[in-house]
């Protein structure tokens, strides 16, 4: 039997990539990176669509596309797509 887990939670993802799993939260809300599931309000991560997404992130330096990370850093700072109050 495999005893190597079919899905991972937000926590174990970060750990993984070595990122923030705020950066994951990030990502969902600005509609990138892996794809997700959610079930009675957990977000799960396939294995499947982890190694999916690792291997399109796969890149040739010479075709550079922006990132879901660059996208979603630009929206975290708050100076694109919110309005101010008054």
């Amino acid at each position: 039997m495999n005893n190597q887990p079919r899905h991972l939670n937000q926590i174990d993802l970060a750990r993984r990539w070595k990122i923030s799993h705020r950066t994951l939260e990030r990502w969902r809300w600005a509609g990138c990176g892996p794809r997700y599931i959610k079930i009675g309000g957990r977000v799960l991560y396939r294995l499947e669509d982890i190694e999916a997404y690792e291997a399109d992130g796969v890149r040739d330096p010479e075709t550079r596309t922006p990132s879901c990370a660059s996208s979603a850093a630009q929206q975290s700072d708050g100076s694109e797509g919110r309005s101010r109050r008054k």
